[in-house]
C-alpha cells in the first residue's frame, strides 16, 4: 500500500540534501554540463523547479504541462540562472508542492500526467521522490546511485521492472541482486537472460544511467531496454 505522507517526508528529506550540495556550487559550476547529454547543471534544476509546479498542476486537476514544447521552452529559459536564483526557485517550487499535498484530497482519485500517463494520485509523491533523487545524481556533484535510500533504490527497481514487464522488445529476463529478484521483459514460463548486479547498477541501468557493464550477465547478451 503506498504511503503518501511518509512519501512527502521521504521528498522533503531528498529536497534538503539537494539544496545543501547544490548550495555549495557557484555560478560558473551550475553552467557546467550534467550527467545529462546537452544539460547543463543549470537545466537539471530549472526542471525541478518546473516539475514541482507541473505536479501542482496535476494535484489540482489542470494539465501537468501545456505541451512539450512549452515545457522544453521553460527549461532552456530557466536554465542560465544564476545559483541563487536557481536555489530559490527549487526551493519555493518544492513548498508549492508541498503545499498543494497538504490540500484535505482523495488520494486514491486517478490523476493524469504526461503524454496521457494516469496513476493514482497517492503515487504522485513517490514520482516526485524519483525526480528529486535521480536529478540529484544527474548533477554529478558528488552524490552517486551508491548514495540512494535503500527504500528508494528497491522501490524504484520494482516501479522499472514492471514497466518493462511485458514489452515486446525486451526478452523474459530475470534480475536480481542476490537478496531480491525481479521479472520483467515479454512474459514466458522460464527467462531467457538473468542479469545480476549490486542494487546501484541495476537501477542505473534501468534508468538509463549507466551502461550495464557493472552487471552479470547468463543465458544471452544484456537486454537493450527502449527509452524512459
Amino acid at each position: 500500500m503506498i504511503d503518501h505522507a511518509h512519501d512527502l517526508a521521504s521528498v522533503r528529506e531528498a529536497t534538503d540534501r539537494l539544496l545543501t550540495a547544490v548550495g555549495k556550487l557557484d555560478d560558473a559550476a551550475v553552467a557546467e554540463p550534467s550527467l545529462l547529454p546537452g544539460w547543463s547543471r543549470g537545466h537539471v534544476l530549472a526542471h525541478l523547479a518546473r516539475n514541482a509546479d507541473a505536479l501542482v498542476n496535476v494535484f489540482e486537476g489542470r494539465p501537468m504541462y501545456a505541451d512539450a514544447t512549452v515545457r522544453d521552452a521553460d527549461i532552456d529559459r530557466d536554465a542560465p540562472r544564476p545559483l541563487e536564483v536557481q536555489l530559490a526557485d527549487v526551493r519555493e517550487s518544492a513548498a508549492r508542492f508541498q503545499a498543494a499535498a497538504a490540500a484535505p484530497a482523495d488520494w486514491s482519485r486517478t490523476v493524469e500526467l504526461r503524454n496521457g500517463v494516469t496513476d493514482t494520485a497517492a503515487r504522485v509523491p513517490f514520482r516526485r521522490w524519483v525526480e528529486v533523487e535521480l536529478h540529484h545524481v544527474d548533477l554529478g556533484i558528488g552524490y552517486a546511485l551508491e548514495d540512494l535510500p535503500q527504500e528508494f533504490t528497491g522501490r524504484q527497481t520494482d516501479f522499472l521492472a514492471d514497466r518493462f514487464a511485458g514489452h515486446p522488445d525486451v526478452p523474459p529476463t530475470r534480475l536480481t541482486d542476490g537478496t531480491r529478484a525481479w521479472r520483467t521483459g515479454r512474459e514466458a514460463d522460464t527467462p531467457e537472460v538473468t542479469v545480476t548486479g549490486a542494487p546501484a547498477d541495476l537501477l542505473g541501468w534501468l534508468a538509463g544511467r549507466r551502461d550495464g557493464s557493472g552487471l552479470t550477465v547468463s543465458g544471452g547478451p544484456l537486454p537493450a531496454l527502449p527509452p524512459l
